[in-house]
């Protein structure tokens, strides 16, 4: 492994690398969210479409092993056996990747966003 030790990385490091990841394999409509203050459970949020199962899951599995080689972090990642949300977590970023159906069904960035905000792109 190329990567620092996974105490040495920060959140910002690993965030520039899963956009790097996200935008290199064709995600689509990335949504950055900060939640630095917010929640205890991750510093960033970002989700993400594929426009298919596959590519979801595609998206997710390209995701973890970009981490594993530039930094050395092996992510969490949960949903991968049906396609339509995968999860990937890192601990200080969390990442949501889902088909545009379900992710449309489930609106995380409405929760996450404050009252009247707008949701913005990261890219």
């Amino acid at each position: 492994m190329n990567g620092l030790p996974h105490s040495e990385v920060t959140s910002e490091q690993i965030l520039a690398a899963v956009l790097k990841s996200l935008d290199d394999n064709k995600a689509e409509d990335v949504v950055q969210i900060d939640l630095r203050g917010k929640t205890a459970v991750c510093d960033q949020m970002v989700i993400a479409s594929g426009r298919s199962s596959r590519q979801v899951v595609s998206i997710a599995e390209k995701l973890a092993e970009d981490l594993k080689h530039t930094l050395g972090i092996l992510p969490k990642t949960e949903g991968q056996d049906t396609g339509d949300w995968v999860l990937v977590d890192t601990g200080d970023v969390i990442v949501h990747v889902f088909r545009p159906e379900v992710r449309d069904f489930y609106q995380l960035e409405k929760m996450w966003l404050p009252l009247g905000k707008a949701v913005q792109s990261a890219s």
